[in-house]
């Protein structure tokens, strides 16, 4: 059996993407928390990942680290169970704005931390702010009329790109950050998941706290 190493469920955005994918494609998994930015995490953390940080995914004597890394490594894994896309432009679509995700949208990030505790009135957040939502919810839209006929997810059926997207859902909900119908109902899909729904209780369930994410 595989085992995820992550962190808190409250506040770890990265941990969430291979846990939710790994989740809903049935890919059995043990998983350590390890709760950050505590006395002694960095040391528990590099006991298990090269990277000291989470997640991290061993699978016998493999260790891979970064969420989309994981995800490639399940895809290779598990290549029958629709880790990508099926269709070769939709897969190609799928892990541009995967990688977009990964690399990007620092500005959203800065601003809107992930905090699954916390709901936050609706305010301006700057320029750049908005500029990465618009960004965000343009893919959002494409992705959704170009190839999401086969289901409420972005290509249809849930997939990485999902699972790479996922906190950016949840923070456009903690955040009251307003969004168009198309990028609405889309986080509906995802919010709606039973396996969020099981995340989502699980970070209610911890007793750490991160102090800086507590205020914005």
């Amino acid at each position: 059996m595989h085992k995820l190493v992550i962190g808190n469920k409250l506040y770890s955005s990265w941990s969430l993407r291979p846990w939710l994918l790994m989740k809903i494609l049935g890919i059995p998994f043990g998983e350590t928390v390890i709760p950050l930015y505590e006395p002694g995490s960095k040391a528990a953390i590099l006991a298990l990942s090269p990277s000291g940080k989470v997640p991290t995914l061993i699978d016998g004597d493999v260790v891979v680290w970064e969420s989309l890394a994981i995800m490639e490594y399940l895809a290779d894994r598990h290549g029958e169970l629709g880790v990508w896309p099926k269709g070769r432009a939709a897969r190609a679509h799928a892990r541009s704005v995967a990688t977009e995700m990964h690399a990007g949208f620092m500005a959203l990030r800065q601003a809107c931390s992930m905090n699954l505790g916390k709901r936050y009135a609706a305010t301006d957040r700057g320029e750049a702010v908005a500029n990465d939502v618009a960004r965000i919810t343009a893919i959002f839209r494409e992705a959704r009329s170009r190839f999401g006929a086969g289901g409420p997810f972005l290509y249809g059926p849930f997939t990485a790109a999902d699972a790479m997207y996922a906190p950016v859902v949840t923070r456009f909900e903690t955040y009251g950050i307003v969004v168009d119908p198309v990028s609405r109902a889309y986080m509906n899909a995802v919010l709606g998941l039973p396996a969020y729904q099981e995340w989502h209780r699980g970070a209610l369930a911890e007793t750490w706290t991160i102090p800086h994410t507590e205020v914005r």
